[in-house]
């Protein structure tokens, strides 16, 4: 009986490069950690937990982030954009509409509230482990900031603004927009309703515009 030779074995096609892979990974599993941080604390998360949730290995997990401080770190980072909207594309806005789509004026009370549960969790746990803060301040408010700051510095390339010192004015905004939205513990105590909240942001977001001589 004659035998048939089997065609050859053709190549395996070459997947997803690994890096990207590893990047889709870790992104499933920051969002994941941030959702557990939320709902256990800091102290009562584990990165076996977080393992676990995302459908991942501990082995996996630990090849992407080497501890439980480097993840919470991680997951910051990714906050950061619930807090500032930015980098953005150019757009035809005021600088004053411009600036209300970077805070987010108008996000959705459950993003809001997401935004704000994570904020707690911070500064509920700060007393127990001081190096939450630095890492909030390092990854979130810092870079946060910087972003800002460079927004603010290309606009005034463009004159579009008048500001001497963009660090400043970042600061500036930072301060009248996370300030006057109350402490995140007690947001639903410093305002009687939300529009309330709004038309506060919105008019501090117009003096500074204004003081700046947007165009």
């Amino acid at each position: 009986m004659d035998v048939v030779d089997e065609p050859a074995d053709e190549p395996r096609k070459r997947g997803r490069p690994k890096v990207s892979s590893d990047d889709d990974k870790r992104v499933h599993i920051v969002e994941i950690a941030r959702r557990v941080f939320v709902k256990y604390g800091y102290a009562g998360s584990t990165t076996a937990v977080v393992a676990s949730e995302a459908g991942v290995s501990k082995q996996t997990l630990y090849k992407l982030f080497q501890s439980k401080e480097e993840l919470f770190a991680a997951v910051v980072g990714a906050h950061r954009r619930l807090m500032l909207d930015l980098p953005r594309p150019a757009e035809d806005l005021s600088i004053a509409e411009s600036l209300e789509r970077i805070f987010m004026i108008d996000m959705d009370e459950d993003k809001d509230a997401d935004r704000a549960g994570f904020l707690q969790l911070v500064f509920r746990e700060a007393g127990q482990f001081p190096e939450l803060v630095d890492i909030l301040q390092r990854e979130g408010m810092l870079a946060s900031r910087q972003d800002l700051a460079d927004w603010l510095s290309d606009r005034r390339a463009e004159g579009r603004l008048s500001l001497d010192d963009p660090a400043s004015g970042a600061r500036m905004l930072m301060d009248m927009i996370f300030g006057g939205m109350g402490p995140p513990e007690g947001r639903a105590q410093a305002w009687p309703d939300r529009a309330a909240l709004l038309a506060h942001l919105r008019r501090c977001i117009a003096i500074f515009a204004a003081g700046v001589g947007a165009a």
